[in-house]
Protein backbone atom coordinates (compact mmCIF):
# COMPACT_ATOMS: atom_id res chain seq x y z
CA UNK A 1 0.00 0.00 0.00
CA UNK A 2 1.32 3.44 -0.87
CA UNK A 3 2.08 5.79 2.53
CA UNK A 4 0.35 8.99 0.65
CA UNK A 5 -2.12 7.85 -2.69
CA UNK A 6 -4.11 11.06 -4.21
CA UNK A 7 -6.73 10.06 -6.81
CA UNK A 8 -8.57 13.14 -8.30
CA UNK A 9 -7.66 15.68 -5.94
CA UNK A 10 -9.60 19.00 -7.06
CA UNK A 11 -9.67 22.27 -5.10
CA UNK A 12 -11.79 24.94 -6.53
CA UNK A 13 -12.75 27.84 -4.95
CA UNK A 14 -15.49 29.77 -6.97
CA UNK A 15 -14.38 30.13 -10.56
CA UNK A 16 -10.40 29.64 -9.47
CA UNK A 17 -9.22 26.36 -9.62
CA UNK A 18 -6.26 25.84 -7.61
CA UNK A 19 -5.80 22.02 -7.40
CA UNK A 20 -7.04 20.08 -10.71
CA UNK A 21 -7.74 16.10 -10.54
CA UNK A 22 -4.09 15.30 -9.18
CA UNK A 23 -3.25 11.97 -9.00
CA UNK A 24 -0.19 10.81 -7.91
CA UNK A 25 1.16 8.09 -5.04
CA UNK A 26 4.19 7.89 -2.76
CA UNK A 27 5.76 4.87 -2.20
CA UNK A 28 6.93 3.60 1.64
CA UNK A 29 10.96 4.99 2.26
CA UNK A 30 10.97 7.35 -0.72
CA UNK A 31 11.32 11.28 -0.73
CA UNK A 32 8.93 13.02 -3.26
CA UNK A 33 9.52 16.27 -4.06
CA UNK A 34 6.63 18.01 -5.02
CA UNK A 35 7.87 20.98 -7.35
CA UNK A 36 6.43 23.73 -9.40
CA UNK A 37 6.74 27.84 -9.00
CA UNK A 38 5.23 30.06 -6.77
CA UNK A 39 1.46 30.02 -6.91
CA UNK A 40 1.66 26.67 -8.88
CA UNK A 41 -0.67 24.84 -6.17
CA UNK A 42 1.62 23.13 -4.39
CA UNK A 43 0.54 24.18 -0.63
CA UNK A 44 -3.10 23.74 -1.42
CA UNK A 45 -2.22 19.98 -2.11
CA UNK A 46 -0.23 19.90 1.63
CA UNK A 47 -3.28 21.50 3.33
CA UNK A 48 -6.25 19.21 1.72
CA UNK A 49 -3.15 16.59 2.75
CA UNK A 50 -3.21 17.97 6.40
CA UNK A 51 -7.38 18.11 6.74
CA UNK A 52 -6.87 22.17 7.00
CA UNK A 53 -9.28 22.29 3.99
CA UNK A 54 -11.27 19.77 2.38
CA UNK A 55 -11.55 18.58 -1.68
CA UNK A 56 -13.81 19.78 -3.73
CA UNK A 57 -13.93 16.56 -5.54
CA UNK A 58 -11.71 13.45 -5.41
CA UNK A 59 -9.65 12.22 -2.15
CA UNK A 60 -6.56 11.27 -0.81
CA UNK A 61 -5.30 8.66 1.77
CA UNK A 62 -2.50 8.58 3.89
CA UNK A 63 -1.42 5.04 5.60
CA UNK A 64 -4.82 4.02 3.83
CA UNK A 65 -6.66 6.54 5.75
CA UNK A 66 -9.27 8.78 4.22
CA UNK A 67 -8.18 12.45 4.44
CA UNK A 68 -11.84 13.84 4.27
CA UNK A 69 -12.74 11.41 7.02
CA UNK A 70 -11.55 13.37 10.82
CA UNK A 71 -11.61 10.18 12.60
CA UNK A 72 -9.64 8.72 10.13
CA UNK A 73 -7.56 11.50 9.67
CA UNK A 74 -6.10 11.75 13.61
CA UNK A 75 -5.12 8.38 13.40
CA UNK A 76 -2.48 9.18 10.14
CA UNK A 77 -1.15 12.43 11.67
CA UNK A 78 -0.41 10.17 14.68
CA UNK A 79 2.46 9.08 12.36
CA UNK A 80 2.92 12.48 10.63
CA UNK A 81 5.52 15.42 10.99
CA UNK A 82 4.35 18.23 9.68
CA UNK A 83 6.28 21.76 8.70
CA UNK A 84 4.33 24.24 7.20
CA UNK A 85 5.61 26.90 4.53
CA UNK A 86 4.85 29.77 7.34
CA UNK A 87 5.61 28.09 10.80
CA UNK A 88 3.57 29.84 13.41
CA UNK A 89 4.44 30.74 16.84
CA UNK A 90 3.31 32.27 20.25
CA UNK A 91 5.82 35.47 20.20
CA UNK A 92 6.21 35.74 23.62
CA UNK A 93 7.36 31.85 24.42
CA UNK A 94 10.96 30.66 24.06
CA UNK A 95 12.12 28.39 21.50
CA UNK A 96 12.19 25.76 24.86
CA UNK A 97 9.04 26.12 26.07
CA UNK A 98 7.54 25.57 22.68
CA UNK A 99 9.53 22.13 22.20
CA UNK A 100 8.35 21.39 25.80
CA UNK A 101 4.56 22.11 24.64
CA UNK A 102 4.89 20.28 21.61
CA UNK A 103 6.33 17.21 23.24
CA UNK A 104 3.14 16.72 25.47
CA UNK A 105 0.97 17.20 22.88
CA UNK A 106 3.21 14.20 19.80
CA UNK A 107 6.22 12.49 22.21
CA UNK A 108 9.76 13.94 22.09
CA UNK A 109 12.29 10.82 21.48
CA UNK A 110 14.78 12.50 19.06
CA UNK A 111 14.69 16.29 20.20
CA UNK A 112 18.44 16.07 21.44
CA UNK A 113 19.79 14.65 18.34
CA UNK A 114 17.96 17.18 16.32
CA UNK A 115 19.13 20.20 18.29
CA UNK A 116 22.76 19.05 17.81
CA UNK A 117 21.72 19.27 13.86
CA UNK A 118 19.79 22.86 13.90
CA UNK A 119 20.54 25.42 16.93
CA UNK A 120 17.70 28.02 17.60
CA UNK A 121 18.51 29.68 20.66
CA UNK A 122 16.23 27.95 22.99
CA UNK A 123 16.33 30.02 25.40
CA UNK A 124 15.15 33.20 23.83
CA UNK A 125 11.71 34.12 22.95
CA UNK A 126 10.64 33.51 19.43
CA UNK A 127 9.82 37.01 18.86
CA UNK A 128 13.26 37.44 18.77
CA UNK A 129 14.23 34.61 15.95
CA UNK A 130 15.31 35.09 12.51
CA UNK A 131 13.57 33.34 9.56
CA UNK A 132 16.37 31.27 9.81
CA UNK A 133 16.43 30.36 13.71
CA UNK A 134 12.23 30.19 13.34
CA UNK A 135 12.68 27.73 10.20
CA UNK A 136 15.24 25.36 12.46
CA UNK A 137 12.52 25.20 15.32
CA UNK A 138 10.20 24.01 13.09
CA UNK A 139 12.35 21.19 11.53
CA UNK A 140 12.62 20.21 15.19
CA UNK A 141 8.95 20.00 15.98
CA UNK A 142 8.41 18.21 13.07
CA UNK A 143 10.71 15.36 13.38
CA UNK A 144 11.49 15.10 17.18
CA UNK A 145 8.33 12.46 17.48
CA UNK A 146 9.98 10.14 14.93
CA UNK A 147 7.39 10.25 12.32
CA UNK A 148 6.90 7.56 10.15
CA UNK A 149 5.49 10.25 6.86
CA UNK A 150 7.18 14.05 6.97
CA UNK A 151 4.91 16.14 5.23
CA UNK A 152 6.46 19.82 4.55
CA UNK A 153 5.80 23.10 2.46
CA UNK A 154 9.10 24.41 1.13
CA UNK A 155 11.41 23.20 4.42
CA UNK A 156 14.84 25.24 4.00
CA UNK A 157 13.57 28.44 3.17
CA UNK A 158 15.24 30.97 5.20
CA UNK A 159 18.18 28.40 6.32
CA UNK A 160 21.82 29.69 5.31
CA UNK A 161 23.28 27.25 2.68
CA UNK A 162 25.11 25.51 5.48
CA UNK A 163 22.01 24.70 7.24
CA UNK A 164 20.61 23.83 3.93
CA UNK A 165 23.09 21.39 3.32
CA UNK A 166 22.94 19.77 6.92
CA UNK A 167 18.95 19.58 5.91
CA UNK A 168 19.43 17.77 2.97
CA UNK A 169 21.89 14.80 4.63
CA UNK A 170 19.85 14.41 7.32
CA UNK A 171 16.70 13.98 4.91
CA UNK A 172 18.80 11.08 3.08
CA UNK A 173 19.56 9.90 6.78
CA UNK A 174 15.97 9.69 7.33
CA UNK A 175 15.23 7.89 4.36
CA UNK A 176 17.97 5.34 4.92
CA UNK A 177 15.69 4.43 7.98
CA UNK A 178 12.85 3.95 6.05
CA UNK A 179 10.95 6.89 6.89
CA UNK A 180 8.88 8.91 3.76
CA UNK A 181 9.20 12.18 2.84
CA UNK A 182 6.90 14.45 1.26
CA UNK A 183 8.05 18.10 0.48
CA UNK A 184 7.18 21.04 -1.69
CA UNK A 185 10.32 22.96 -3.37
CA UNK A 186 10.66 26.05 -6.55
CA UNK A 187 14.51 24.67 -6.59
CA UNK A 188 15.24 22.25 -8.71
CA UNK A 189 18.64 21.87 -7.26
CA UNK A 190 17.02 21.15 -4.12
CA UNK A 191 14.82 18.47 -5.48
CA UNK A 192 17.84 16.98 -8.20
CA UNK A 193 19.85 16.30 -4.32
CA UNK A 194 17.79 14.59 -2.28
CA UNK A 195 14.48 13.46 -3.77
CA UNK A 196 13.98 10.13 -5.60
CA UNK A 197 10.97 11.07 -7.70
CA UNK A 198 9.32 14.12 -8.49
CA UNK A 199 5.85 15.77 -9.22
CA UNK A 200 5.87 18.85 -10.89
CA UNK A 201 2.61 20.63 -10.85
CA UNK A 202 1.84 23.91 -13.38
CA UNK A 203 -1.41 26.12 -12.65
CA UNK A 204 -2.81 23.52 -10.14
CA UNK A 205 -2.16 20.64 -12.72
CA UNK A 206 0.32 17.68 -12.46
CA UNK A 207 2.61 17.88 -15.75
CA UNK A 208 4.56 14.84 -14.89
CA UNK A 209 5.45 12.16 -12.06
CA UNK A 210 9.13 10.90 -13.23
CA UNK A 211 12.50 9.61 -11.81
CA UNK A 212 14.90 12.70 -11.05
CA UNK A 213 17.50 11.42 -13.02
CA UNK A 214 14.94 11.15 -15.89
CA UNK A 215 13.83 15.25 -15.18
CA UNK A 216 17.21 16.40 -15.42
CA UNK A 217 18.37 14.39 -18.17
CA UNK A 218 15.73 16.64 -20.13
CA UNK A 219 16.19 19.67 -17.37
CA UNK A 220 19.91 20.76 -18.71
CA UNK A 221 21.85 23.19 -17.21
CA UNK A 222 21.73 27.09 -17.63
CA UNK A 223 25.19 28.32 -19.12
CA UNK A 224 26.72 31.72 -18.63
CA UNK A 225 30.21 31.98 -20.72
CA UNK A 226 32.15 35.13 -20.98
CA UNK A 227 34.78 35.39 -23.89
CA UNK A 228 37.87 37.43 -25.02
CA UNK A 229 35.90 37.83 -28.19
CA UNK A 230 32.01 38.01 -28.91
CA UNK A 231 30.38 34.53 -30.17
CA UNK A 232 27.68 33.96 -32.07
CA UNK A 233 24.97 30.77 -32.00
CA UNK A 234 26.75 29.72 -35.30
CA UNK A 235 29.71 28.96 -33.30
CA UNK A 236 27.34 26.46 -30.99
CA UNK A 237 25.86 24.30 -33.63
CA UNK A 238 24.95 21.85 -31.51
CA UNK A 239 22.09 19.64 -30.52
CA UNK A 240 20.69 20.78 -26.96
CA UNK A 241 20.99 24.58 -27.20
CA UNK A 242 18.10 26.20 -26.10
CA UNK A 243 17.56 30.05 -25.43
CA UNK A 244 20.64 31.28 -26.95
CA UNK A 245 21.23 35.17 -25.98
CA UNK A 246 24.73 36.75 -26.47
CA UNK A 247 25.25 40.51 -24.76
CA UNK A 248 28.77 41.34 -26.33
CA UNK A 249 31.44 38.80 -24.89
CA UNK A 250 28.68 37.31 -22.75
CA UNK A 251 26.48 34.30 -23.79
CA UNK A 252 23.62 32.56 -22.31
CA UNK A 253 21.69 29.47 -22.91
CA UNK A 254 20.22 26.00 -21.67
CA UNK A 255 22.15 23.35 -22.46
CA UNK A 256 20.80 19.62 -22.68
CA UNK A 257 23.63 17.89 -25.01
CA UNK A 258 26.98 16.35 -24.52
CA UNK A 259 28.98 18.45 -22.82
CA UNK A 260 32.02 17.12 -24.40
CA UNK A 261 30.63 18.10 -27.40
CA UNK A 262 30.15 21.51 -25.98
CA UNK A 263 33.95 21.85 -24.49
CA UNK A 264 35.08 20.71 -28.20
CA UNK A 265 32.84 23.67 -29.58
CA UNK A 266 34.78 26.20 -26.84
CA UNK A 267 38.31 24.86 -27.75
CA UNK A 268 38.97 27.10 -30.71
CA UNK A 269 37.70 29.87 -28.56
CA UNK A 270 39.81 31.64 -25.06
CA UNK A 271 37.20 31.01 -22.19
CA UNK A 272 37.80 34.15 -19.57
CA UNK A 273 34.91 33.00 -17.23
CA UNK A 274 32.14 29.82 -17.24
CA UNK A 275 29.32 28.75 -14.86
CA UNK A 276 26.99 26.07 -15.29
CA UNK A 277 24.12 25.79 -12.87
CA UNK A 278 20.74 24.57 -12.57
CA UNK A 279 18.16 26.48 -14.73
CA UNK A 280 15.47 28.43 -13.04
CA UNK A 281 12.48 26.08 -11.91
CA UNK A 282 10.56 28.54 -14.86
CA UNK A 283 12.56 27.26 -17.90
CA UNK A 284 12.44 24.16 -17.20
CA UNK A 285 8.16 24.31 -17.46
CA UNK A 286 8.69 26.61 -20.20
CA UNK A 287 11.47 24.36 -22.57
CA UNK A 288 10.32 21.23 -21.64
CA UNK A 289 6.63 20.96 -20.20
CA UNK A 290 5.49 24.21 -22.04
CA UNK A 291 2.82 22.12 -24.11
CA UNK A 292 1.63 19.63 -21.51
CA UNK A 293 1.13 22.46 -19.52
CA UNK A 294 -1.57 23.96 -21.39
CA UNK A 295 -3.52 20.96 -21.85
Amino acid sequence: MAVIEVQGLTKAYGDTVANDRLDFSIESGEIFGYLGPNGAGKSTTIRQLMGFQAPTEGTATIFGHDVRDDRELRQAKARIGFLPGEPAFAPSVTGAEFLDYQAELKGDTRRDELLDLFTPPLSRPVREYSTGNKQMLAIVQAFMHDPDLLIMDEPTSGLDPLKQEAFHDFLRAERARGTTVFFSSHILGEVRRVCDRVGIIRDGRLVTVENVAELLSRGGKQVHLHTETPLTEADFDLDGVVGFESEGREVRFTFTGDYNALFAALADHRVVDIDIDEPPIEEVFMHFYGDEGER
